[in-house]
């Protein structure tokens, strides 16, 4: 039974080469003979086959891990390289769950969802307590949604539940909960679950913008301009988080707006514009506009702003993407007495 236990896949594969025990025995023996050197010879080839199961799983594994440490080299240059050496390894050892996740991180880099959620899927049936399995399939099956298939959100909520329940100070697991809920009519459970992912992790940029734009939508502005200002407090600068930054000051100007604060707009789009630079020609149209709107106009600034605007953005390949833009800036230059180029 302990060989089974422990070999079996190993003793299946052998089983055909284990020839039957009455074949190793003479024809001259008495009944009684017979039945004692069957059972010692059974104890000999069992114990044989045990040793034989032993040697060929042990070279299996070996086997499984040269070709997995094959894969990671060739993951940085060849994805699909290294997927068939991940996916030969599986075949030698399929209970190995470091190599399913190794391969589930290649077919994340391929961005083939579906394969990197049933992989894991694998992963976390072969090593249940890994906490990170089950959040990795959730996030796979978020991405399936996002790429056009909206039933995976559902889906995906069953695997970031199981992630919370095994490791709950895992913010990534409460925040793509937060999507999920979000994105199946589950406005109160997304609010509970970005603030959740927030609390447990507050130097994660990418946390702030959805838990804000749900406040926006639901009209609670104070609550947005809170979370805003603690994202934009504690978010240091920087070439990783500029991005991240600068989408959370546009989400203080409209916040701003909202309340009809045009300095609160103007002071908003003067910081997106400090942490965006150029790579962003809408900044510098909401900036002039808002100034070009001011209690007196600013005009001397809405109009250079604008003006710049106009140059960088509407005589460009850009000038389909930004045509409205484009009108409402013509327009505001004129109005305070600019020339339009």
């Amino acid at each position: 039974m302990l060989a089974h236990r422990f070999f079996g896949g190993c003793l299946r594969r052998l089983g055909a080469g284990v020839a039957p025990i009455e074949r190793t025995l003479g024809s001259g023996y008495r009944q009684g003979e017979l039945t004692m050197n069957l059972a010692s010879v059974s104890k000999v080839t069992f114990l044989g086959a045990v040793i034989l199961a032993a040697s060929a799983c042990s070279r299996d594994h070996i086997e499984a891990i040269n070709l997995a440490n094959e894969g990671d080299s060739a993951l940085k240059v060849n994805t699909e390289g290294a997927i068939q050496k991940y996916e030969q390894a599986i075949q030698l050892d399929p209970a190995n769950h470091k190599i399913l996740w190794k391969l589930s991180t290649a077919y994340e880099k391929k961005e083939d969802w579906d394969k990197m959620a049933s992989t894991l899927s694998r992963a976390a049936q072969v090593a249940p307590s890994f906490a990170n399995y089950y959040y990795k399939r959730g996030y796979a099956l978020v991405k399936q949604a996002e790429a056009g298939n909206p039933d995976k959100y559902e889906e995906a909520k069953e695997p970031l539940k199981k992630c919370i329940e095994k490791d709950p100070a895992m913010a990534d697991c409460y925040h793509f909960l937060g999507e999920a809920s979000l994105w199946t009519n589950d406005e109160q459970g997304a609010l509970d679950n970005y603030t959740k992912a927030i609390e447990h992790d507050a130097s994660t940029p990418y946390f702030y913008p959805p838990l804000a734009e749900l406040c926006i939508s639901m009209r609670f502005y104070k609550e947005a301009e809170a979370v805003l200002k603690e994202g934009t407090r504690i978010v240091p600068p920087g070439e990783k988080n500029n991005n991240h930054l600068y989408g959370m000051y546009v989400l203080r100007f409209q916040v701003a707006q909202a309340s009809g604060d045009k300095a609160g707009m103007v002071a908003a789009m003067e910081k997106a514009e400090e942490v965006a630079g150029d790579s962003h020609p809408e900044i510098t149209f909401n900036l002039g506009s808002t100034y070009a709107v001011m209690d007196p106009p600013q005009k001397e600034k809405a109009v250079r702003l604008l003006s710049s605007f106009v140059k960088r953005a509407c005589r460009s390949a850009q000038a389909t993407k930004y045509k409205e833009q484009c009108e409402t800036s013509n327009t505001l230059i004129q109005k305070l007495g600019g020339k339009v180029n």
